[in-house]
């Protein structure tokens, strides 16, 4: 499955240490080669969010999540924020971006 990144979630992610890159980026191929069966723990569902899903890099073991929602045939990635458990602030933000982001492509569809 095609995986792609809104290009402000592209910045997010080259904000991240390199070790964190490198994490983000290996689920990212999960993502890819999975698509819609990856499951917990590498992916779930967020609680109040609209149909969005966290990837979970390291098996959750990761402190950032990348927030993504299929559009058609592709997972597009929102936004990368922090773990909602080390900065629960910083993960709403992040959801909101994400959701904002994402609404935006699918109008374009």
């Amino acid at each position: 499955m095609e995986v792609e990144l809104h290009h402000e979630a592209r910045e997010e992610l080259l904000a991240l240490p390199q070790r964190e890159q490198d994490a983000v980026t290996a689920a990212l191929v999960k993502l890819a080669a999975r698509g819609t069966t990856l499951g917990f723990p590498n992916s779930s569902a967020v609680r109040g969010a609209d149909r969005l899903r966290e990837l979970r890099p390291r098996a959750g073991r990761s402190r950032w999540r990348a927030l993504y929602r299929q559009i058609g045939q592709v997972m597009w990635v929102g936004a990368i924020g922090p773990e909602a458990e080390v900065d629960r602030l910083g993960f709403a933000r992040a959801i909101r971006n994400a959701e904002r982001r994402l609404e935006g492509l699918e109008r374009k569809e």
